[in-house]
């Protein structure tokens, strides 16, 4: 690589992941349903499996948010009128396709695709 190369896209990338871009979180305080990570260890969780994925848009070299998957909305989706979700995780990764699009526009739009997984229990 040349050194022009590395000063004018690979630092600042890198900055921009030191400093917080593309950064998610998620709270299910807020969500009105009850929502466990896991369930006690040995025990069998019967329900019904879930796998969503959801695109999150970051611009300007991952500083600025565009668009942003809603918890909220995905399990509101899965739970219909009563229950519960366990067994949940959120998983935020690069799959080529985005990675090819952070490419072609030097970083001026960052996707990132965002796996929610769980079991939905009717208690």
């Amino acid at each position: 690589m040349t050194r022009s190369f590395v000063r004018s896209v690979v630092f600042p990338l890198g900055l921009a992941g030191l400093l917080g871009g593309c950064a998610m979180t998620f709270d299910a305080s807020t969500l009105g349903a009850k929502v466990t990570l896991s369930e006690p260890a040995g025990s069998q969780v019967q329900g019904e499996a879930f796998s969503i994925n959801k695109k999150f848009v970051y611009l300007l070299l991952g500083t600025v948010p565009a668009s942003r998957p809603s918890l909220e909305r995905v399990l509101a989706g899965q739970l219909g009128d009563a229950g519960e979700v366990t067994n949940l995780s959120i998983r935020a990764r690069s799959k080529f396709a985005d990675l090819l699009v952070t490419v072609l526009t030097a970083g001026l739009v960052v996707p990132r695709t965002v796996t929610f997984e769980g079991v939905v229990v009717q208690r």
